[in-house]
């Protein structure tokens, strides 16, 4: 038995960024877990997302300026599974997504990485805002 401790601590915003930015050490990140909950089939996108970055509007950087408890309504954000979606999340990350799953308290898919698409889960709350197309 290894009695070393643990060189990676388990930091919560550490974990978060992990998964969002898609550094997982040796986890698979080129799909879903196994049994992940897809309905609707849900696979990756046919290819690349388009190559611009939009804006967030006015109007719901307002929105969430005071920003308590506030979470994306999944009714909202469901319209979005099967689509490219641009999400922007608490502390000024965004990226595009290929969103395969809403929950009541999270959402899942692929997340680009720039060159890849790499599978992503991540608690409603952590976004701000988000368009699709």
């Amino acid at each position: 038995m290894n009695n070393r401790p643990n060189q990676r601590q388990n930091n919560p915003l550490s974990s978060l960024l992990q998964n969002i930015l898609g550094g997982g050490g040796g986890q698979n990140q080129q799909g879903p877990p196994p049994g992940a909950p897809f309905p609707h089939g849900g696979g990756p996108p046919p290819g690349p997302p388009p190559k611009f970055s939009p804006k967030q509007s006015p109007a719901s950087m307002q929105a969430t300026a005071n920003a308590g408890t506030y979470a994306v309504d999944p009714g909202a954000i469901r319209p979005c599974v099967g689509k490219y979606v641009y999400i922007w999340l608490r502390g000024g990350y965004s990226f595009w997504a290929w969103l395969t799953f809403v929950g009541r308290r999270s959402v899942a898919g692929y997340r680009w990485t720039g060159h890849r698409w790499v599978y992503f889960g991540i608690d409603r709350r952590q976004i701000v805002s988000f368009v699709c197309y």
